[in-house]
């Protein structure tokens, strides 16, 4: 029996002859929006060699292009071995095309979402097999049941992933599809290397970085601009 899960890569999907699908509809939220910024940039960032990867946060997941009724929309999705531009100009994930379910989804709590996302969609990113699915909380589990909680498909359903609450507050947790550690950290959503130990830069934290590495190399060039004039 052929599961939804273990969909091979199809050869014939033409993306160019295919509409865009329709935007899900979105509420605005500010504090939601800063860590779905953060989590975009950082993986981004973080995966940059790689062109073979999707990261996104925008339109439907659905296995059938056709069937409006099976449709989700996930915050950030993660998909391995795709051709992400493809899949940006479809707006929208559809598995069926893919070939592929994603790999990894997170969703970030809101006011509007709360209860709906660690149960009705839970079960619907099992039954379309998504390997990793991890629920982020910033208020602690005022919107969800937990600050962070994440799952791993086993056999078709999911296991809860282990969760360790530091006497510190940091409370992470490992996905091994990433391969790095997620945190909740004072409210804020980090990513962890665990080859480092350090966290995924935020965008303003990249900014400096990048402007403190140029003034570094202006530095070095000055000095070697006077050693040479002496």
């Amino acid at each position: 029996m052929t599961t939804r899960s273990s969909l091979k890569q199809p050869n014939t999907v033409d993306y160019t002859k295919l509409e865009p699908l329709p935007d899900p509809p979105r509420e605005p939220d500010m504090q939601q929006h800063e860590h779905l910024l953060y989590a975009g940039s950082s993986l981004r960032a973080h995966f940059a060699d790689r062109d073979d990867i999707l990261i996104s946060g925008e339109g439907y997941l659905r296995h059938e292009a056709t069937n409006d009724a099976e449709r989700l929309a996930p915050d950030c999705v993660v998909t391995f071995g795709v051709e992400p531009k493809a899949i940006v100009a479809r707006n929208g994930y559809v598995i069926s095309e893919v070939g592929k379910p994603p790999d990894f989804v997170l969703e970030v709590a809101s006011h509007s979402t709360g209860r709906r996302d660690y149960t009705v969609k839970r079960d619907g990113y099992a039954g379309y097999g998504v390997r990793e699915y991890w629920r982020f909380d910033h208020t602690g589990g005022r919107f969800y049941d937990a600050a962070l909680a994440g799952d791993a498909l086993v056999d078709g359903s999911y296991e809860p992933l282990e969760i360790i609450d530091e006497p510190d507050g940091l409370i992470w947790g490992h996905s091994e599809v990433l391969g790095l550690d997620l945190c909740w950290c004072d409210g804020e959503l980090r990513f962890r290397d665990p080859s480092t130990g350090e966290f995924l830069l935020t965008p303003e934290e990249g900014r400096v970085a990048l402007e403190t590495a140029e003034a570094r190399v202006a530095e070095l060039e000055a000095e070697l601009r006077e050693l040479r004039g002496q």
